[in-house]
């Protein structure tokens, strides 16, 4: 156990908790429990809104298992991360200004809201809850096995264990602050993480010999290291442009960033928001990724690729800059794990107990509803990261793939074309959710089907149905 790593991270996790009990001052104070504790009263501004998108997408795939699969895949899988450098400007772009409007005209608090009204369904609304609680559990998993995997590479704890205090970290804060707390700490962790990049990525140059001396070490291993597609070739022209789908196009229908559409302040800010996240996302983006590649020379034989960055941290920086620096991969995972739960929480306890079950509740039960709910749901998503498995990314992709085939023709299709309704919405989020589960169950026993992602098809089938529910079961126009 090294005391110069874990002061500076027990430093930062103290100072997360103090911004979350600090953001918790306000919750309620203007706009009401629930537009507070779910939505932060709609008062993000530019930075905020920029750094909460960048962090809530910046996970412990992209701290800890992206650069794991580039240390084992090579500079293929860093051309394929870079792919999600626009995503941030696409999903406010498509979302942006139409889907805040909608969302305040509605008096939407969560997207389930918005797509209930919208479509006018019920079922539409209970159809959303059931994706998110599925898809979103695999998400939050990976997160949680994330933090636990860093503290037990950094203090030799048990995971067990490590697993435990980084779960009692998270929801202390989330569930005291609510989506205010959410988004400044996101602002406070999304800056640590360019700082932290930044540093690994000039230390393991350094540890390297250079540039020149690592891409010589990389070609000795293994030429394919170097090339676009992997170190066995896997990487094909149809799977990476069919992937640019999972974490560019599609992340307009993931939940936890659309949310986020819903939550600034005026026009100004949005806009504000498009250009420092695109260009942070680009920064991490490319920094962790290279770090993972960079890596394989100065630390070779890694058998749990998802330990490269703390152990590389450990190996080549003094420990009190390594602590520093690992503050954000775990800064990373926590604004993940923080956005995820308390979207769980919004879906069960606004748009299941509060639609469905008791609408006529008082603030106070609900206030109370709302913090219990989201602790079982740590507790539950802690039982299942007991057993992690090998590999983090394929674990969230999964559950990214899920919700993008579940609301992404929902959400554009219901915000920019009249003749859409709830007959292609129910038959296109069953089309997505079913036909995702089951290609992907079969792209992990045969391969992928057609050489592309699991997502791309779903997508595609999800789209058909929308178009055939909306205008062959009934056809009507909507007024926005």
């Amino acid at each position: 156990m090294n005391l110069g790593v874990i002061i500076p991270l027990a430093i930062f996790l103290i100072g997360i908790f103090v911004i979350g009990l600090l953001s918790s001052k306000s919750v309620a104070a203007k706009s009401g429990f629930l537009q507070d504790y779910f939505l932060g009263g709609r008062e993000l501004g530019g930075f905020v809104l920029a750094m909460t998108m960048v962090a809530t997408y910046g996970s412990a795939s992209s701290f800890l298992g992206g650069p794991g699969t580039a240390y084992t895949v090579g500079f293929g899988w860093v051309l394929l991360a870079m792919i999600q450098v626009v995503t941030g400007y696409f999903v406010l772009l498509i979302l942006g200004k139409k889907f805040a409007i909608l969302g305040r005209k509605y008096n939407a608090v969560t997207m389930i809201d918005f797509l209930k009204v919208r479509y006018k369904s019920s079922a539409v609304a209970i159809l959303s809850a059931i994706a998110i609680i599925i898809f979103l559990f695999s998400a939050m998993t990976a997160q949680w096995v994330g933090g636990g995997r860093l503290i037990e590479s950094l203090t030799g704890l048990q995971y067990t264990t490590s697993l435990f205090i980084f779960a009692i970290s998270v929801l202390v804060y989330v569930i005291i602050g609510g989506f205010r707390a959410v988004a400044v700490t996101d602002a406070v962790q999304g800056a640590i993480m360019v700082v932290g990049t930044l540093v690994l990525l000039i230390g393991v140059i350094i540890a390297g010999g250079g540039i020149p001396a690592i891409m010589q070490d990389l070609l000795n291993e293994n030429p394919n290291l170097v090339t676009p597609f992997g170190a066995d070739g896997s990487l094909t022209a149809a799977y990476v442009s069919s992937f640019w789908i999972l974490v560019g196009v599609g992340v307009v229908g993931l939940p936890q960033m659309a949310v986020r559409a819903m939550s600034y302040k005026s026009s100004r800010a949005m806009h504000r928001a498009l250009i420092i996240g695109t260009i942070v996302t680009g920064i991490i983006m490319l920094n962790m990724h290279l770090i993972g590649v960079f890596a394989r020379p100065v630390l070779p034989g890694i058998e749990v690729a998802d330990k490269v960055i703390p152990l590389l941290a450990l190996e080549i920086l003094p420990p009190w800059l390594a602590g520093i620096v690992l503050a954000a991969p775990m800064a990373a995972i926590m604004s993940t794990v923080d956005s995820l739960l308390l979207l769980v929480s919004s879906a069960i306890v606004k748009d299941v107990y509060l639609n469905f079950i008791k609408p006529e509740a008082t603030e106070k039960s609900v206030k109370r509803i709302s913090i219990g709910v989201t602790g079982i749901l740590g507790i539950i998503v802690f039982l299942l990261a007991l057993q992690p498995p090998d590999l983090l990314i394929f674990l969230n992709l999964f559950a990214f793939g899920g919700l993008e085939a579940a609301f992404i023709w929902p959400i554009i299709l219901g915000l920019y074309w009249k003749y859409g309704n709830k007959y292609g919405a129910i038959l296109s989020m069953i089309t997505g959710m079913a036909s995702y589960i089951v290609i992907h169950f079969y792209n992990t026993a045969n391969g992928d089907l057609f050489g592309v992602h699991t997502v791309t098809l779903p997508v595609v089938l999800s789209f058909i149905a929308y178009i055939i529910g909306s205008l062959a079961i009934k056809r009507e126009a909507y007024r926005f």
